[in-house]
């Protein structure tokens, strides 16, 4: 069985960080595979925070996150990482991981992605 779990979220204070991981089990997160990182904050749809194409390595970034994410992978392959820096109330939401072996059109758009971990909660808040 093809699963993503993400871990690593929680509460933080703003001006704090978090580090979420994003680990595949039942296939191997390999160069074949486009990640991405997406949230859905409170009554808002799910948005694109963070993708990476896995032939380029081209990464993409929301303008919301950009300078102060980073989306990366580690050397097996089988985890996925989004460093948050600096975070913001806004940031506030519910962070999922997808992988995707082919992406036609868009590597932040959701509907190009297949697979999906169940989400983890991420809340900024003094």
């Amino acid at each position: 069985q093809l699963q993503l779990v993400e871990s690593g979220g929680g509460l933080v204070q703003p001006g704090g960080s978090l580090r979420l991981s994003c680990t595949a089990s039942g296939f191997t997160l390999d160069y074949y595979y486009h990640i991405g990182w997406f949230r859905q904050a409170p009554g808002k749809e799910r948005e694109g925070v963070s993708c990476i194409d896995s032939s380029s390595g081209i990464t993409y970034y929301s303008d919301s996150v950009k300078g102060r994410f980073t989306i990366s992978r580690d050397k097996t392959m089988n985890t996925a990482y989004l460093q948050m820096n600096s975070l913001k109330p806004e940031d506030t939401g519910v962070y999922y991981c997808a992988a995707a072996r082919i992406v036609l059109f868009s590597i932040c758009d959701e509907d190009e992605y297949d697979h999906w971990g169940q989400g983890i909660q991420v809340t900024v808040s003094s």
